[in-house]
């Protein structure tokens, strides 16, 4: 695993790259060498459990700035009833959508997207943040396995 060899600043870059909280990427980063991917997952998930709500805040954040775009499917009306929903989020929440898609085709997305948010705006903040941090989990674990199949 090419992570257990990097130096520790380059590590903790490449962590940060997958959850935008410094204290998660600085603790999965000081406990390597991690012996395979599921051991490396289970400090991930043990970190992301311990977030402060700063350090979730700070996460949330990057995820704003680092959110890619859908696939082009589904058309105008569509994306506006996308950016419409995420803007109503945001103003609810004060913080992104964050929704993890791993295992749903592309065509898709979309509409889980659209689904989720609709269901979540239902939820008190509280409760929102509760769920947000748990797909910020699964986001994270996503982008980790990927980047140790690379």
């Amino acid at each position: 695993m090419r992570l257990n060899d990097a130096p520790p600043a380059a590590a903790e870059a490449t962590l940060l790259g997958m959850c935008g909280s410094r204290r998660w990427a600085r603790r999965v980063a000081a406990h390597r060498p991690y012996p395979d991917v599921a051991s490396l997952l289970a400090a991930a998930d043990e970190a992301g459990y311990d977030l402060a709500p700063a350090d979730l805040t700070e996460a949330l954040a990057a995820e704003a700035a680092a959110t890619a775009p859908l696939p082009p499917r589904g058309g105008l009306a569509a994306h506006t009833a996308l950016r419409a929903a995420h803007a109503a989020y945001e103003a609810r929440f004060g913080h992104v959508f964050v929704v993890a898609l791993d295992g749903f085709h592309p065509d898709e997305l979309l509409d889980q997207v659209l689904a989720g948010i609709r269901a979540r705006l239902g939820n008190d903040p509280d409760e929102e943040r509760a769920t947000a941090a748990d797909q910020l989990r699964k986001v994270t674990r996503g982008r980790l396995t990927r980047l140790t199949r690379g």
